[in-house]
């Protein structure tokens, strides 16, 4: 424990009182714990029996979550809290406050006083959720499916270990929500490649059939033949009739419907490319990738002007991974999609939280779209030096 007075944890723990009274507190996130077995914790307002608390998640690496209320002294057992950790971001309705502390102790606070002078011009608040209190979710967790794929318990209890892969799914249900209008209103083609366990396509087939009540024929592909076999089952005993599961190489499948809607969630490396040269070149009236391990262009950039940033691997990493999905979204608006980058799920659940969403155009301008091709060629020499 960091036992020495700290004034700049007094600043931190008093400012966080003051944004809270102001019902301006949104979550206060600890990081670099001194606990060997903790990963973070997360602090947030909640009402408990009709009275408005603190309560501390932690997060431990042996999957566990554990709760803490703190009801009463609650700027001196912020202040001992926060004792424990090199990082504090404090996110509010205000904007946000930072704390950290070095290995050699210097501690550093940025932003506190910026945003105690802004709350009295705010006026969003932020409402407590009940202790008990049900999220506004598409799913529930009582779903026969999530059962059956071990998200939640016969009860329809999330599972600890499986709350951020549900809030996953439920996110990702919202996006498909997003863009009905999108999709045909009788039947719906669906194909998720590169599907690994089929969470989010048992979500997609769930939220058409057994929410919206129309038809929807899905196709999953993947290379794992035990889990594709194991998906095979699952869709068998929960009566999913209209699934298919394939073991084999996407690039080499063959698409025997229309796709009206096109999902991939984590395609390693140019296995997202694969996935969006697929569907684009399928007419896919949707589009919806979550790309992962941007590795290619890492690899093969040849750009002198941007050396200054690829010289240090870091920054050369995040670089590599942003003109990758910038490159992806450039090619698809070549061929006449509406692009987006939208943010997937809260990067505090996974940091590969970005979505490429792509929706064909019923109309397009073909000088427009020559245009675009040649800026995404022009674009590609001048990366890869050619």
């Amino acid at each position: 424990m960091r036992n020495v007075k700290s004034e700049v944890l007094t600043s931190l723990s008093r400012a966080i009182i003051e944004i809270w009274k102001k019902t301006a507190l949104k979550k206060i996130v600890l990081s670099k714990p001194d606990a060997i077995d903790e990963i973070k914790s997360v602090i947030t307002p909640v009402i408990i029996s009709g009275e408005e608390v603190l309560q501390k998640e932690t997060f431990s690496k042996d999957n566990k979550a554990y709760h803490y209320n703190i009801c009463n002294d609650f700027q001196d057992q912020l202040y001992k809290l926060f004792n424990s950790y090199g990082q504090i971001n404090v996110l509010s309705t205000a904007g946000q406050i930072q704390y950290m502390k070095s290995k050699s102790g210097k501690e550093t606070l940025i932003g506190d006083k910026k945003v105690l002078n802004a709350l009295s011009n705010v006026d969003e608040t932020v409402v407590a959720n009940g202790n008990n209190k049900q999220k506004n979710y598409l799913l529930t967790g009582n779903e026969d499916f999530l059962k059956k794929l071990g998200i939640s318990d016969a009860s329809g209890r999330i599972h600890d270990k499986m709350q951020s892969k549900f809030r996953q799914i439920n996110k990702f249900l919202e996006h498909i929500d997003s863009i009905r209008d999108k999709l045909p209103s009788d039947k719906i083609n669906v194909y998720d490649l590169c599907c690994g366990k089929s969470y989010l396509s048992f979500a997609t087939y769930h939220y058409f059939k057994s929410i919206l009540m129309v038809n929807v024929k899905m196709v999953c592909i993947d290379l794992k033949a035990d889990v594709i076999e194991y998906c095979k089952n699952v869709a068998d005993r929960i009566g999913f009739n209209d699934m298919e599961f394939i073991c084999m190489d996407i690039n080499k499948y063959e698409m025997k419907e229309k796709p009206h809607l096109v999902i991939s969630l984590h395609a390693c490396d140019i296995a997202t490319d694969i996935v969006l040269n697929k569907a684009s070149s399928n007419g896919a009236d949707v589009i919806l990738s979550t790309p992962c391990c941007h590795h290619e262009l890492n690899h093969t950039l040849n750009c002198k002007t941007l050396d200054f940033v690829s010289k240090h691997s870091m920054l050369r990493q995040k670089m590599c991974d942003a003109l990758t999905d910038a490159l992806r979204l450039l090619k698809l608006e070549s061929l006449g999609y509406k692009v987006d980058a939208l943010e997937f799920i809260d990067p505090e659940d996974t940091p590969k939280n970005i979505m490429l969403r792509a929706i064909k155009k019923k109309s397009v301008n073909k000088e427009k779209l020559a245009e675009l091709t040649y800026e995404y060629n022009k674009t590609k020499e001048f990366l890869l030096g050619l």
